[in-house]
């Protein structure tokens, strides 16, 4: 398994979390991702570490590799700080040099946004971790069944959903190997101008696009050829339930929820 990215990958296993109905984690993750923005103080921010660690240490998941996975985020998140840094203009003047300022706000608000932008990443990872994309396909159609009323394209929408979460690991490795290949021929991705950089990077996108293409062809193809034609009319082999551990998690997750809305502000 490629371990350079690891959203949109699925770890088999019997945990507590892997065992969940897969419309309540949804759930779950979409409240997280809207209360992480209104998270003020220290003690509200330590109750959604707390949740999303102690769902990573439930899920009987390796932490170490969980964190290795998301390495290509870190640059992320870190530009996010520095540039709160440099660009934070408020409070008052902790340290100057070479002309700059270094003001106490830019500290505050840079590791604020740091910490939602990893707490966000960290959570829906999880929930690629420990769900199968057949099983959010079914919980994503399910949720928006009401939906199915007014037209929408649930089914297909949740299809995309899957499709793309499944072809994310698949075009890393594709990735992976390219880059691999080209390196042996002499490309080098590493050294020289930022501009010689660039331009480097076409050799990569081409194949990658080309096979990714290619890729698409032969699903559609597949697709076509076992007489796929919609969600009109299709049964499900396994059908969504709630079970007792469920209603377990959703009284945890609202009594989480009720100490960080009395420790927001």
């Amino acid at each position: 398994m490629n371990q350079s990215l690891i959203i949109g990958q699925y770890v088999p296993g019997e945990s507590f979390i892997h065992r969940l109905d897969p419309r309540l984690k949804i759930l779950i993750v979409f409240i997280f991702v809207l209360v992480i923005f209104s998270a003020e103080t220290w003690m509200s921010f330590m109750t959604l570490f707390t949740l999303a660690i102690g769902s990573a240490i439930i899920s009987r998941i390796s932490v170490s590799y969980i964190l290795k996975g998301l390495k290509p985020v870190w640059f992320i998140i870190a530009l996010t700080f520095i540039l709160h840094i440099f660009l934070t203009r408020e409070g008052n003047i902790l340290y100057s040099f070479w002309g700059v300022n270094l003001y106490d706000q830019a500290l505050i608000q840079g590791a604020n946004i740091s910490a939602r932008l990893f707490l966000l990443i960290l959570m829906t990872t999880l929930l690629t971790l420990t769900t199968t994309p057949i099983s959010i396909t079914d919980a994503v159609e399910a949720l928006l069944k009401p939906l199915n009323k007014l037209r929408f394209p649930v089914h297909e929408l949740a299809l995309m959903m899957s499709i793309s979460l499944r072809f994310i690991p698949t075009l890393m490795q594709e990735m992976d190997k390219i880059s691999k290949a080209q390196a042996s021929r002499g490309l080098d991705l590493t050294t020289g101008p930022i501009k010689e950089r660039v331009k480097a990077i076409i050799p990569l996108l081409i194949p990658l696009f080309i096979s990714a293409f290619k890729r698409a062809e032969d699903l559609a193809l597949a697709m076509e050829a076992r007489g796929y034609r919609g969600g009109e009319g299709r049964t499900k082999l396994r059908e969504l339930t709630f079970q007792k551990v469920d209603l377990l998690a959703a009284i945890v997750f609202i009594g989480i929820m009720i100490v960080f809305w009395l420790t927001r502000t």
